[in-house]
């Protein structure tokens, strides 16, 4: 089913999983405080329903080229700064959603682009795809961009594509974990939806926390890290979820999950 609240984007339900499509593609999908808004409101709504995971998707020729250059061009000070926290809110809000994000990306991601396919869990590109932090080569940095960026990459490739703003292409992407993965251009949906179908499987519950807690413990200190770790999994061992897996596995048939 298909809502129709949105200007700026296409939200649709096959099965459990939603669908976000960017659909602004006269303005190559540029992230517009009123764009960056519903995609707030989109990733929140999404977060509330029984779906098992989210494609963030787009229309047109481009994935998203980032900020909108005459919405930040009109701003002050205040006004930019209010821009990149909402913007901020967006990549926290694919973060904290309990499903499974896929980025479905084709043609160029950049700048704040970028940037939301390294803030989704995982993400598939057609090898015709692109990704670029061009800052660099311009006038304004990729300051914001590059937070989830680095860390996908590590620091000196990082380092590469916020300073010279060249674009790499999607197998150098995949190489650097930037996406999980590049695929022949007919093959995008197709891997799209078996990487989602697989990083679905199981309890839903026991899927939301370890989300939750994956982003929780990364880039802290390993004992921080083991320290957050310990709880959650001796907490989730009681779920009725990891109960059934775990009586499943031990009474050698199929589990029949509850949630």
């Amino acid at each position: 089913m298909a809502t129709t609240e949105y200007r700026h984007l296409l939200v649709n339900r096959t099965g459990d999983t939603l669908r976000i499509t960017m659909n602004r593609p006269d303005r190559r999908n540029a992230l517009s405080a009123d764009h960056l808004a519903e995609l707030l409101a989109a990733f929140r709504a999404a977060g509330d329903t029984d779906a098992t995971g989210i494609v963030l998707a787009a229309n047109g020729p481009v994935f998203s080229a980032g900020h909108d250059f005459a919405d930040v061009a009109a701003r002050d000070l205040p006004g930019v700064r209010d821009l990149l926290r909402l913007c901020t809110q967006v990549m926290q809000a694919v973060e904290e959603a309990p499903q499974v994000v896929v980025a479905r990306v084709h043609g160029l991601a950049t700048a704040a682009g970028c940037q939301l396919v390294a803030s989704c869990d995982l993400a598939v590109a057609a090898a015709s795809a692109g990704f670029a932090l061009p800052g660099g080569k311009g006038g304004w940095f990729c300051h914001t961009p590059a937070v989830p960026v680095a860390r996908s990459i590590g620091r000196k490739r990082l380092m590469e594509m916020a300073l010279t703003g060249d674009p790499i292409d999607a197998a150098t992407a995949a190489d650097w974990g930037l996406i999980n993965r590049a695929v022949p251009d007919a093959d995008l949906d197709a891997a799209v939806t078996d990487l989602l179908a697989r990083a679905t499987r199981g309890s839903r519950a026991g899927k939301a926390l370890g989300k939750r807690t994956l982003y929780a413990q990364l880039d802290r200190p390993e004992a921080d890290a083991y320290t957050i770790a310990i709880e959650v999994m001796a907490a989730a061992s009681q779920f009725a979820g990891a109960r059934e897996g775990m009586d499943a596995f031990l009474n050698k048939r199929s589990p029949v999950w509850p949630d």
